[in-house]
């Protein structure tokens, strides 16, 4: 048996035991060391996905560990060896992923929330869905890499080049980390956020930040554009007031990537999107190219991770970490150390 987080119903978790499943053809057994709690994770745990989520369900997909055991006909791993995953599992055959969009497959496994996730001692997942890590990268920092490819995927699909304007809506992490990637990619940068917290981290992190509860933003783009408005905004704050400001400082045919889980239908100024001519991009999930890049970016250093981490909780204390980031302002990224428990659990 196994220590497992499990989502029982609307914000009540527990931790109790669970079966280790052994590896089956093409599967691996990991010891997950570091599992990251995520924006979705807290939908999950205020009862948001119930029609999605099969409760007792294990959560977390945010994570890094070491191969523990190798089920047959897998090659090229050995226990030891540093990973993280890309947990997704698609089905090959829907009109999605036969026109190569596996990633956003329209029967889309997403390991963590449609099927056992991390945040357990042991996990079985497909060998498939492995990244390998580089020796020389802490597994605490490796736990921001699934992150990073969210951050890495959104940049990428609003096509960010080297010179252009970038406004990031919400400074929470997977914005600051938006705000990185496209930073290293040339793009000059500010970041909108509310939390006095949240933007004194981003500004040591390098970061331009603006208090939209300060700052007239329309006055400010148009000074720093010349008038012409922002080229790319990323909405990433999921809140009504964040899509008014994402499309605000747009300017002519401006970008705008969606990022943020919307539960409920926002009103939209479509004029505007006529006026400028103005486009709309969804960014869901990524694909393993984004992870290896991620992967990259975390190990050089680009991404500095250890600042990104305002805790680590061991697994027994995971339940009162997703309260404590409800608060949302004063925590960045909470990281669930599976480590201790699961030397205990194997003694």
């Amino acid at each position: 048996m196994t220590l497992a987080v499990r989502y029982l119903s609307a914000r009540t978790l527990d931790t109790a035991p669970a079966p280790s499943t052994p590896p089956g053809p093409g599967e691996v057994e990991l010891a997950p060391a570091y599992v990251g709690i995520c924006g979705t994770d807290l939908h999950i745990f205020h009862g948001d996905m119930d029609a999605r989520v099969a409760a007792p369900a294990v959560l977390g997909h945010e994570m890094a560990g070491r191969v523990v055991r190798v089920g047959p006909d897998v090659e090229g791993w050995a226990p030891g060896d540093a990973v993280t995953v890309m947990p997704l599992r698609w089905d090959d055959t829907c009109p999605a992923c036969r026109n190569g969009h596996q990633h956003i497959c329209q029967h889309l496994d997403f390991i963590g929330i449609d099927s056992p996730g991390a945040l357990q001692q042991r996990w079985t997942v497909p060998a498939s869905t492995l990244i390998r890590l580089p020796g020389s990268l802490p597994l605490d920092r490796a736990a921001l890499v699934e992150p990073t490819a969210v951050a890495v995927h959104d940049v990428g699909r609003a096509g960010v080049r080297a010179g252009e304007r970038v406004v990031v809506v919400g400074g929470g992490p997977v914005g600051v980390l938006i705000a990185l990637v496209a930073q290293a990619a040339g793009a000059d940068v500010r970041v909108v956020e509310l939390s006095a917290h949240r933007r004194l981290l981003a500004e040591e992190l390098g970061l331009t930040v603006w208090d939209p509860a300060a700052d007239d933003l329309p006055e400010r783009v148009r000074g720093w554009t010349g008038d012409a408005g922002a080229d790319v905004a990323f909405e990433v704050s999921g809140a009504a007031g964040g899509v008014d400001t994402a499309v605000d400082v747009l300017g002519v045919r401006g970008r705008l990537c969606l990022v943020a889980i919307h539960p409920r239908p926002r009103e939209v100024n479509l004029h505007r999107f006529f006026w400028r001519e103005l486009t709309l991009v969804g960014a869901r999930l990524y694909d393993r190219s984004d992870f290896e890049k991620a992967v990259t970016l975390v190990a050089d250093g680009t991404i500095p991770a250890d600042r990104l981490i305002t805790k680590v909780v061991p697994l027994t204390q995971a339940p009162a970490a997703f309260e404590a980031l409800e608060g949302g302002g004063d925590v960045m990224k909470i990281l669930v150390d599976c480590t201790d428990e699961a030397r205990e659990a194997t003694v």
